[in-house]
């Protein structure tokens, strides 16, 4: 599997057995060689609903759409996805958090999973759960109340995991978020990863599974391989490491 964020590409990404749950996928929407924040979030954000609906149109079959359940960050983006991209589509769409009366200072209310999900639900497809602290640890809770042993399958889009993984978030400050690396992290497959590095030591750290991880430099229009290995290296080891003595 060459590198691209085509839905045929995502698709044969996670034909992977059912218990290799959850699963990552991880792409730039804003483009092939773009990196988070190159785009508007507004637009990053449409171009990743965009892209689920086009994946979830080849991997569920007509049948399974009402036992697939979407969650998006919020209800607001659920209005705009249901107005819009998922327009008439039979697909289940829900939110992981709801605003609270601190809204304005970056405080929202958890949703109770228990409360959202239902017998019949077989997927979980969970777009780009990061604009919020809160957001992962939902999906941690939606994982342990409706997918652990079971034969559900959970598949998080573009949850800038690797924020967590890096120590973005301060563990002193954000001690529940940062025990995703030691709880929900090491259940996880990453079945499909793209990320580009910028500058003088550009580069792309690719995944497809059940391949290993490569590290590719990028000259021209091609793309070459320098590195790979069968754990996923770190973002610092790729950029100060592997790129530079490549």
């Amino acid at each position: 599997m060459w590198l691209s964020t085509s839905p045929t590409a995502l698709t044969v990404a996670v034909s992977v057995p059912s218990s290799l749950t959850p699963q990552e996928i991880e792409f730039p929407t804003a483009g092939l060689g773009s990196v988070p924040g190159d785009g508007e979030g507004g637009i990053e954000m449409t171009g990743s609903i965009q892209l689920i609906r086009e994946f979830c149109d080849l991997l569920v079959i007509p049948e399974k759409a009402t036992k697939t359940r979407i969650f998006f960050p919020e209800a607001n983006e659920v209005k705009f996805a249901r107005q819009s991209i998922f327009g008439g589509a039979s697909f289940k769409l829900d939110y992981l958090t709801k605003p609270s009366f601190f809204e304005d200072f970056g405080f929202t209310e958890k949703v109770k999973m228990v409360d959202r999900v239902k017998p019949e639900d077989e997927l979980f497809i969970v777009a780009y759960p990061y604009f919020n602290v809160n957001e992962m640890l939902v999906v941690e809770e939606l994982y342990k109340a409706a997918v652990s042993n079971t034969s559900r399958k959970l598949i998080i889009f573009n949850g800038e995991l690797d924020r967590i993984r890096s120590g973005y978030y301060p563990p002193f400050f954000y001690p529940k978020l940062a025990a995703l690396s030691k709880t929900l992290f090491p259940k996880m497959e990453t079945v499909y990863y793209i990320h580009n590095f910028k500058g003088r030591n550009g580069g792309v750290l690719f995944r497809c599974y059940p391949g290993p991880w490569k590290v590719f430099r990028r000259v021209g229009s091609t793309y070459i391989c320098l590195h790979q290995q069968e754990s996923m290296p770190s973002l610092k080891e790729v950029a100060l490491d592997i790129l530079p003595s490549a």
